[in-house]
């Protein structure tokens, strides 16, 4: 099948938060991986126990014993939304992974927090990367959300940033996205493939410290999903 690559999103009901510790980012990480798998999710139920391995190299099966829904090309998350760059693998592989992503980690919340009831806001928004302008840029956006955490840096979506060092430090600290991976860092290099925006930016870092101090995110903002 012919690639198509699209930028998804879901928010916590009411913008609630979603993400309150490690455990819960964690937790949601461990699900892009396991769920990515054409197989039944065994683990639908099993909300809170067990240890996830936030080191290593794979959280379940071997890649020889899967069978990939999607390929995560970037992805974040943030205190009350998920941002995902996908690509499906076989056929209704996006809306199959969604589904166990979104079932899988309410199961989860909803035992640990003791609460009932819907956790996202509705369906899946999801927009079709569909132009170069849109390609060349998509990541970057992804990548520079946790700078909302920064105060020297919450304007970068209107194109103003007081210290583009400091930013890059925030985004270097910032363990839940795919950053770091793109970066040459082993975060979590099992959830994501690399190869076609690795292949495209080469040395990433690089890319993102000149995007940041040249931001161009006006070029963007009609793709932009809040």
């Amino acid at each position: 099948m012919d690639m198509e690559l699209y930028h998804v999103l879901n928010r916590g009901v009411d913008k609630r938060t979603i993400f309150y510790d490690t455990m819960d980012h964690a937790r949601f990480v461990h699900n892009l991986y396991e769920f990515n798998d054409a197989r039944p999710a065994l683990n639908h139920g099993r909300a809170v126990g067990g240890m996830i391995d936030l080191r290593g190299q794979s959280f379940g099966a071997e890649p020889a014993q899967r069978t990939m829904l999607v390929d995560i090309h970037g992805w974040v998350l943030m205190k009350n939304h998920y941002h995902l760059l996908l690509s499906e693998r076989v056929e209704k592989g996006f809306t199959k992974f969604i589904m166990k992503l979104n079932v899988g980690y309410a199961k989860y919340f909803n035992e640990k927090y003791k609460r009932k009831g819907t956790l996202f806001e509705g369906r899946t928004k999801k927009i079709h990367i569909a132009d170069d302008g849109h390609f060349l840029h998509i990541l970057h956006y992804i990548h520079l959300n946790p700078l909302d955490f920064l105060e020297t840096a919450r304007t970068w979506r209107e194109r103003r940033i007081k210290n583009s060092v400091a930013a890059l430090a925030h985004l270097d600290s910032y363990k839940w996205s795919s950053y770091r991976d793109y970066c040459g860092e082993k975060n979590f290099p099992s959830v994501i493939t690399q190869e076609l925006f690795g292949d495209m930016f080469g040395d990433y870092k690089s890319a993102i410290k000149g995007y940041l101090q040249d931001l161009e995110v006006d070029s963007i903002r009609e793709f932009v999903l809040e």
